[in-house]
């Protein structure tokens, strides 16, 4: 059975909050919900329940999370791949392998976007001897830089050059594209607790009252841009 990132699918951090949780779904489910007329997708957003589902609950997502800790743990298969190992082009394609985890890492957990020698190590399955050229080239052209964490990060410049020199292989890509983390909102402590609570389509498009006109397509259109989810609240 192939490994779901719950996480990747509700684009939020592994460490966030269940406010978080709950909120990020309920917009993401707005989007996709089938019975949008724009942005309705079924598959994604029975992919965004099924996540919601287990990592709503505390003693479900505590086990996922040992799941996906050892997912994490095991070396990317891609840079198992020839065109990793030799010559030139194998360095090259290293140096992008770095970039794209080090570009992957800032999107996914803005707060803490580095990785170490040692995590670099096991996510490439290089040792660090032969990884210390390449990350050597890569300060030196301030695509990467060591934090006060004793990690490497990417810079501005080294999101850039991904971006511009799109990588060949799919993995990579992926790594690229995935999800944004949508940090969580500040708690208000006078705020009371908000429930995902069950998904409920209220475009918010009115009724249209007896002798008035159909309303038009862009109208209608207008109508859903402004809808907004249903909040509801614990009792």
């Amino acid at each position: 059975m192939n490994f779901v990132d719950y996480y990747e699918a509700l684009q939020i951090s592994p460490n966030a909050e269940m406010e978080t949780i709950h909120r990020v779904f309920r917009l993401l489910a707005l989007r996709y919900h089938p019975d949008n007329p724009e942005t309705g997708d079924a598959a994604r957003f029975l992919e965004l329940k099924q996540s919601y589902e287990v990592l709503k609950d505390s003693e479900r997502r505590s086990a996922y999370d040992q799941i996906y800790a050892q997912q994490k743990e095991q070396p990317l298969a891609v840079f198992g791949l020839k065109d990793f190992t030799e010559g030139t082009e194998g360095e090259n394609n290293r140096r992008m392998g770095v970039l794209c985890l080090l570009y992957h890492q800032r999107r996914v957990d803005p707060e803490e976007p580095g990785l170490s020698v040692l995590q670099l190590e096991n996510l490439m399955a290089f040792p660090r001897e032969h990884l210390r050229f390449t990350l050597w080239f890569l300060q030196e052209k301030k695509h990467i830089r060591f934090n006060e964490k004793s990690e490497y990060e990417i810079t501005g410049e080294g999101t850039e050059y991904v971006e511009s020199h799109s990588p060949k292989h799919e993995y990579l890509q992926k790594l690229l594209n995935s999800p944004h983390n949508v940090p969580p909102e500040p708690v208000k402590p006078s705020a009371e607790p908000v429930s995902a609570g069950p998904i409920e389509w209220n475009p918010g498009i009115e009724h249209p009252r007896p002798g008035s006109r159909p309303a038009s397509g862009q109208e209608r259109s207008a109508s859903w841009q402004n809808a907004r989810p249903v909040q509801h609240r614990n009792v």
